[in-house]
């Protein structure tokens, strides 16, 4: 499955499709099960070992070890690819994704549009579920320009063939003058993902949301 993701990290796999997107909505069965996947932190299984990968990422550090992040950099946006381990599950794998969207809200972001999307390729298929927030308009009492935080922040979870590919999460700075000036897309994933180790009750409650 691995040798056809290299060319969908680019957002332009997303936006060059002629597939239409369709509103990505949670039953209340799968929002309860969120809301009990959080509140028993069954995150901070991952949170840490990511946010981990990413900096070991950045110095060129890997043991062929642990969680694979790959690195995300274009002109005027950067962020993260966290590839899907079998060890995660595609259940948590999806809480996982949501999560993401969650520790953004509460940095001051507005949830803009969340949608999915299936791509039929000759050989196999694409879905794409994604989450778009833009920051609360709010003014920066120092500069008197609106506080922009990180800029626009996405977050992708791409399947192949209905299987997990991995999360791409990216932030996206506006460059108009009206707005401060963005923060770095390392301080995004320092107040999303430096969390604690998981303990060992929080470890045993990963089978149970392993399948969804």
């Amino acid at each position: 499955m691995f040798k056809h993701l290299a060319h969908l990290f680019s957002r332009r796999s997303a936006q060059d499709s002629k597939s239409e997107w369709h509103p990505l909505a949670r039953t209340a069965a799968e929002q309860r099960t969120h809301a009990q996947w959080i509140d028993q932190q069954v995150y901070l299984n991952w949170a840490g070992p990511y946010f981990k990968a990413y900096h070991f990422c950045k110095t060129n550090i890997t043991n062929g070890q642990g969680l694979r992040v790959q690195l995300l950099k274009e002109a005027g946006w950067q962020g993260a690819v966290f590839f899907f381990d079998p060890s995660i599950g595609p259940g948590n794998f999806q809480h996982f994704f949501d999560f993401l969207r969650d520790r953004v809200l509460a940095l001051g972001y507005n949830l803009s549009t969340s949608d999915q999307r299936t791509h039929r390729h000759p050989r196999y298929t694409e879905t794409i579920y994604k989450h778009f927030l833009k920051p609360q308009p709010t003014d920066c009492a120092e500069t008197g320009r609106c506080n922009q935080r990180f800029g626009t922040v996405t977050i992708d979870l791409v399947l192949i063939n209905k299987q997990p590919g991995f999360i791409r999460f990216f932030s996206n700075p506006y460059q108009d003058a009206i707005f401060t000036h963005a923060h770095s897309f390392d301080e995004l994933l320092d107040l999303t993902l430096n969390l604690p180790p998981a303990p060992a009750e929080v470890q045993a409650r990963i089978k149970q949301y392993a399948k969804g």
